[in-house]
């Protein structure tokens, strides 16, 4: 939780839905930990729902929402709110476990660095940062790399080592 000089304490509330097999998943203190990271700044309250799946529920949504073929590592959704409709929710990430711990292994990174950096990652797509364009990608590493070195993880863009 934070204060707002006007002392209000902002909350950033986590759903989590782990229907991975995968035994690696990081626990609710450390995902509250690096939503609190990115969210510092915020005078709102703030949800975000974050599902851990595999392989075979990733192709599907990667495939219907993105209309590319295969496995990602994170999927973002950011949430629209309609005109009249009062809510806090960011949005949903879609997080495939498998592949965040293929990614880090083949990465030489440790796995908890690797699921904070994925994490971060997508929260910054809910708040409308992309890496579409190079200027865009450079902003959006630069954000990442920063909200890292807050939490003690060394910059995951440089030379792969064990981090």
């Amino acid at each position: 939780m934070k204060s707002t000089s006007k002392n209000k304490k902002v909350m950033n509330r986590l759903d989590i839905q782990n229907v991975s097999k995968s035994s690696h998943v990081p626990g609710q203190e450390l995902f509250q930990k690096w939503i609190d990271t990115v969210l510092q700044s915020s005078i709102e309250d703030s949800e975000i729902v974050i599902r851990i799946v595999d392989e075979s529920e990733m192709i599907q949504f990667n495939e219907q929402y993105r209309n590319k073929e295969g496995v990602t590592n994170i999927l973002s959704f950011p949430f629209d709110i309609p005109e009249g409709v009062d809510s806090d929710l960011l949005g949903d990430l879609l997080v495939c476990a498998p592949v965040v711990e293929c990614e880090a292994q083949q990465q030489n990174k440790q796995l908890e660095h690797h699921w904070a950096h994925i994490i971060i990652h997508g929260i910054l797509h809910l708040l409308g940062y992309d890496h579409i364009n190079d200027e865009d990608a450079e902003e959006m590493e630069a954000l990442e790399i920063q909200l890292l070195k807050k939490i003690k993880i060394n910059n995951p863009y440089e030379a792969r080592s064990n981090t």
